[in-house]
């Protein structure tokens, strides 16, 4: 299945996904057995993220987010997606066991992947975003947005523009000669998002709560 066939894929799946997830760096940061996936398998590219509640409850921050913009099996994906982007995003020091009961994990699968016909041709808080391109002397960058940045970051798409040109290592001047370079691709997301307490609740509701994971 190409990219550009890929479905967005139904709520229950997705927050099961988050779940896993939960089990996936509980497991690891207790060295207990990775309890089997529930949700079924298929192919996306796949994003996880990790937020952290501020402990007097004023917000979130991000705490890692990692994925991969190529389809994979989501089984495997979710799994070392769920473990790098909380472990080894290099932006952030490695989650503690302590941190879990403040996180929010999302996961995002990619799809509707299409060719923009200019650097503004996409729609904010629908699509996702990765722009290619070079500088003066040939050096390529590339990088991406998920959907929802933009949107939560209350940028412009010029904004958006701007701040993903840094995201991808350039430091010169942004100028509209360099925009004018830029190869853009929009794809869309479906994303779910489930607390540290809700995906507790839950699995000692199916008897599935190890007692060795004391978060």
């Amino acid at each position: 299945m190409s990219l550009e066939q890929l479905e967005p894929i139904a709520k229950e799946s997705l927050e099961e996904q988050c779940r896993f997830c939960f089990d996936v760096i509980l497991a690891e940061l207790f060295r207990t057995p990775v309890p089997a996936p529930k949700f079924k398998t298929g192919s996306y590219p796949l994003f996880v993220t990790w937020n952290k509640a501020d402990s007097r409850g004023s917000g979130t921050s991000l705490r890692g987010c990692i994925g991969n913009l190529s389809a994979m099996d989501l089984h495997e994906g979710v799994r070392k997606y769920a473990s790098v982007s909380a472990f080894s995003d290099r932006r952030f020091s490695p989650i503690a066991a302590q941190e879990v009961r403040l996180l929010e994990c999302s996961v995002t699968l990619l799809h509707d992947y299409e060719d923009g016909r200019d650097y503004l041709d996409w729609q904010i808080g629908k699509h996702g975003i990765i722009i290619e391109f070079q500088d003066d002397r040939g050096e390529r960058y590339s990088a991406t947005y998920l959907p929802s940045v933009c949107s939560e970051q209350g940028w412009s798409q010029e904004e958006c523009i701007s701040s993903l040109i840094s995201k991808a290592g350039y430091r010169g001047s942004v100028t509209q000669k360099l925009k004018s370079r830029i190869r853009l691709t929009r794809y869309q997301g479906s994303k779910a998002s489930i607390d540290f307490s809700s995906y507790r609740v839950q699995r000692m509701n199916i008897g599935e709560w190890n007692p060795r994971w004391a978060a």
